[in-house]
């Protein structure tokens, strides 16, 4: 498949319905994990951990509610994200590193608790990024 780019949107406490009336829009296939169905501790169990709304014209929208702990502020709540499959790994990190020159890294790129190798960062310019490497 390769390596995909798409906008990645934080709510605060409303993704699921943000993301009903996207697929009411642009039609498609949504699928949602919650807090609770991913193990995250302390975050509201109904809260979405990540959505993804693909539509047969080849959209996709990627969302999650802001976990506990983190900021909401709105104008800074869209991220690009940069995801692929394990057949990507090296081109994915070289991206994730290519674009923290400068930068800040918020999560270093590594093995996380839903099992993907994930990383976030802020490029020199402000813009947030997130890199996802899909496990086998």
């Amino acid at each position: 498949m390769g390596s995909i780019l798409n906008p990645y949107v934080s709510f605060n406490g409303n993704a699921r319905e943000a993301m009903e009336f996207y697929q009411s829009v642009l039609g498609g296939d949504l699928k949602v994990m919650t807090f609770g169905e991913s193990g995250v501790p302390d975050a509201p169990p109904e809260q979405v951990m990540h959505a993804q709304l693909t539509s047969a014209d080849g959209f996709t929208v990627m969302a999650s509610d802001t976990p506990p702990g983190m900021p909401y502020q709105p104008g800074q709540n869209i991220s690009i994200s940069i995801s692929g499959e394990p057949g990507d790994a090296a081109t994915l990190r070289r991206y994730f590193e290519g674009l923290s020159e400068g930068g800040s890294v918020n999560i270093p790129l590594e093995k996380q608790m839903w099992g993907d190798e994930f990383g976030a960062l802020v490029d020199r310019f402000g813009i947030g990024w997130m890199v996802d490497i899909a496990t086998e």
